[in-house]
């Protein structure tokens, strides 16, 4: 089966039909992966070490031009000030159209606590980002497709300026997020003489949990939701998860459990007529934090009776954190301490 006429018909729909073939920096479940800093710039900095981040997702393995992501990572606090700095950089595949883009982050942490003992800190972060966007239509004449659409250029480009911006309130155990992602309306992205454009792709993305744990104990537990809805075409999702810490002489042990559905079905034919399905994705995680260094696998599973292929999605997160400060806060907090 070849991959690209699909990835090529599905390209040409969704821009067409919805307008938002492609929105940025794709949003997966990599986040629970201690890398909230992916989706919300607010918690750049938020660490009392500095992160470096590097992942890697691959999908429906044996199947040419299948989609792949590759991001990169970092954020850190200005020396001992409230505010704080981050970049990304990404590579997102997917058959004929690929997309690389680069963030550039500022945010401040604001403390409410009398003493830096009690956790109770609002943070703001800032996101501004370039994303190239192409469409490789050297392979179209091979494939049969009529020669008319490469007119523009067997590889047409656009590029789109865009920001983020969201906030982050962490109060000793608990957190909660917003952001607010691509905020600006684009000019009309296109990239072929059909006319195909689309304009809005803001996203709202809402995030709260709370880590629990027994005093004195190695085990904590962390359940999580997230919110995320698109503007534009007015399609939502969430996910439930529930993450487990359990300390080690060596460092901490974690992994997980993440559910994601989107609100909004889709319709196709079956022996008996008209169905429905939702997207669902299941998605186990496990992680570990040897000294200063991060390993993660993800695994996500398309839960759906009709899907394009049974394989799974792949992903691997590497990190390092460096120039940690010392555990100022009393509470179970990962994503800070």
């Amino acid at each position: 089966m070849n991959l690209k006429k699909y990835c090529l018909i599905a390209i040409i729909v969704l821009i067409s039909k919805i307008g938002t073939a492609q929105e940025g920096l794709p949003i997966y479940s990599d986040y629970l992966t201690d890398n909230y800093y992916l989706i919300h710039p607010s918690m750049a900095g938020v660490a009392n070490c500095a992160k470096i981040r590097l992942t890697a997702r691959a999908q429906w393995f044996g199947q040419d031009d299948a989609p792949s992501l590759q991001t990169l990572s970092a954020n850190s606090r200005i020396g001992d000030s409230p505010s704080a700095i981050g970049a990304i950089v990404y590579n997102d595949k997917n058959g004929y159209h690929s997309q690389t883009g680069g963030y550039l982050t500022y945010a401040h942490h604001l403390m409410f606590s009398r003493n830096t003992i009690d956790l109770n800190m609002l943070s703001f972060g800032l996101s501004a980002g370039l994303i190239q966007y192409k469409l490789d239509q050297s392979e179209f004449f091979a494939d049969g497709f009529d020669p008319v659409i490469a007119a523009g250029g067997l590889e047409p480009t656009a590029t789109n300026f865009n920001i983020d911006f969201g906030f982050s309130y962490h109060l000793i155990d608990f957190y909660a997020h917003l952001t607010v992602k691509n905020v600006l309306n684009n000019e009309g992205i296109n990239l072929n003489e059909q006319g195909l454009s689309y304009d809005n792709l803001r996203t709202y993305i809402f995030s709260l949990g709370n880590t629990f744990n027994k005093f004195g104990s190695d085990w904590s537990f962390e359940p999580s939701a997230m919110f995320m809805y698109r503007d534009a075409t007015e399609e939502a999702s969430f996910d439930i998860n529930l993450k487990t810490y359990k300390e080690m002489d060596f460092g901490t042990l974690w992994g997980g459990l993440s559910y994601r559905r989107s609100l909004d079905g889709a319709e196709f034919l079956d022996n008996s007529g008209v169905s429905s399905q939702k997207l669902q994705y299941i998605t186990p995680f496990l992680g570990v934090d040897y000294n200063s260094f991060v390993f993660a696998y993800t695994y996500s599973y398309q839960a759906n009776s009709v899907v394009f292929n049974n394989g799974g999605f792949h992903q691997i997160t590497l990190g390092y954190n460096f120039n940690c400060r010392r555990e100022k806060y009393e509470c179970n907090c990962p994503a800070i301490n």
